[in-house]
């Protein structure tokens, strides 16, 4: 019999299996390098390449699974990509290769297929401690793949592209077979009937879908900047301390820099499901700490722990800096561990609170705060690399892109806190909608009556 905690499952298990394909070749950067005698600057380019199809392939995947379903949409995701990552196991020119891997890499849009199916099947008051989890578990295939990949395969990448394709074309069928939309036919056929083009425009014209966006930024979208651009930063920022360690050779400098790695990444994904409960738990008790932050709305605590994290990453962005530039290699990576644990508190804080502000568009919202959010996988490591010195960028990123994005974040909450329940934006509701459209479920919560209010005209 279908139950919540078997679609927490599925779409966790799928999740987990499309993030770690997303940064598997990120996790044989060297190996590839090597083998088809790519420059620095082809290997940053492959690099970078594992999140060009993320922003518009998010928001379509958001689209797609209020329209047809997650469960569809994510078996479709999952097979499409596990074939062409066979395709790219016989790939016999970097090309080739190139431009298989970054079709494979889009299997990470399939994050906010998990969130919209989730969310179908949860609670208001357990949403974010099951995203978290959801969320959190997937997570880890960033650092399972930099972590185990290369032990497990050493140089052979060819193979472990074949291996991972094969498991995700059953794990698509597993999927269709027994995913279910949502708890309810009636709650399933709400999500499709919003799924058109002025219901999209009106999502992504809310003040708070553009915080939290940004927040999402902030947060995911550091993230997964750091899964490709901290293997490199340590051979290049600590080179000497590497040395001293004993790591010289091509191999050996890729295990210890896909070790330092996952220590962000394990980090991030494995408290995330905390920071899920912690949201609930602010929630519960009513905790809002910042008074120059809106308090007045039901959902008002989530939003603040939603800003701790933000103070929190950016603090800590600075540190990182500091640690560099002292030649601090073990202080970098203790840092390094508490900045994977409070980026992990601002990505299950925004989804815990995604599905709550607009619960009748939820694949359309996710697709667009999970998907826009991840150009800072790309903005990022060119921050990174600005400043003369390797370990600078840090602190570039946090005084330049934190302080205006938190600005907006704190200025965005507080028009909703002053709406009355609404969702103010750039036009009114009605306006994108028309006065009859369908708005909030009744009895779905807070963010029901959030996603159904009426907007200002702004």
């Amino acid at each position: 019999m279908t139950n919540k905690v078997e679609q927490l499952v599925l779409a966790t298990v799928a999740f987990f299996w499309a993030f770690l394909m997303w940064f598997a070749t990120a996790a044989f950067s060297p190996s590839i390098g090597d083998a088809f005698s790519l420059s620095t600057g082809e290997l940053a380019l492959l690099a970078s390449s594992a999140i060009w199809l993320a922003p518009p392939g998010r928001v379509a995947a958001g689209w797609a699974a209020d329209k047809l379903g997650a469960h569809n949409t994510f078996a479709i995701i999952l097979a499409y990509s596990g074939v062409v990552s066979i395709a790219s196991s016989f790939a016999t020119s970097y090309e080739v290769l190139f431009l298989e891997r970054l079709v494979v890499a889009s299997a990470g849009v399939g994050f906010v297929v998990g969130i919209q199916h989730v969310a179908q099947w949860f609670d208001e008051h357990e949403i974010g401690t099951a995203e978290g989890l959801y969320a959190g578990t997937g997570n880890a295939g960033a650092g399972v793949g930099a972590l185990v990949l290369p032990r497990l395969y050493g140089t052979d990448f060819s193979a472990a592209f074949l291996h991972l394709g094969i498991v995700a074309l059953v794990i698509a069928a597993v999927y269709k077979w027994r995913g279910q939309p949502a708890k309810s036919a009636e709650q399933a056929a709400t999500a499709k009937s919003n799924t058109s083009l002025r219901d999209t425009l009106y999502v992504w014209t809310r003040y708070t879908a553009v915080a939290l966006m940004l927040a999402y930024g902030l947060t995911f979208g550091l993230e997964i900047a750091m899964n490709a651009w901290l293997p490199g930063y340590y051979a290049e920022g600590f080179a000497a301390e590497l040395r001293g360690l004993g790591f010289t050779d091509a191999v050996a400098i890729q295990t210890a820099a896909g070790t330092f790695a996952a220590v962000q990444s394990f980090n991030a994904s494995l408290w995330r499901p905390f920071s899920g409960y912690m949201s609930d738990l602010w929630q519960r008790k009513g905790w809002t700490p910042y008074p120059f932050l809106a308090s007045g709305q039901d959902y008002s605590p989530r939003v603040h722990w939603v800003l701790t994290s933000l103070l929190l990453v950016g603090t800590l962005l600075v540190a990182l800096s500091a640690a560099g530039v002292a030649g601090l290699l073990p202080v970098s990576v203790v840092v390094l561990a508490g900045f994977g644990v409070a980026v992990s508190f601002g990505t299950g804080g925004v989804f815990a609170l995604v599905p709550l502000l607009f619960p009748d568009r939820p694949g359309t919202a996710a697709g667009f705060v999970g998907g826009i959010s991840t150009t800072g996988g790309i903005l990022y490591p060119i921050l990174f690399g600005l400043p003369a010195g390797v370990h600078l960028g840090y602190a570039l990123v946090a005084g330049v892109v934190f302080v205006p994005c938190i600005a907006f974040f704190v200025w965005a909450m507080a028009r909703a806190d002053g709406a009355a329940g609404a969702t103010p934006g750039l036009g009114s509701r009605e306006r994108w909608l028309g006065a009859g459209a369908a708005g909030g479920a009744a009895g779905a919560g807070t963010g029901a009556a959030t996603d159904s209010g009426t907007g200002g005209d702004d």
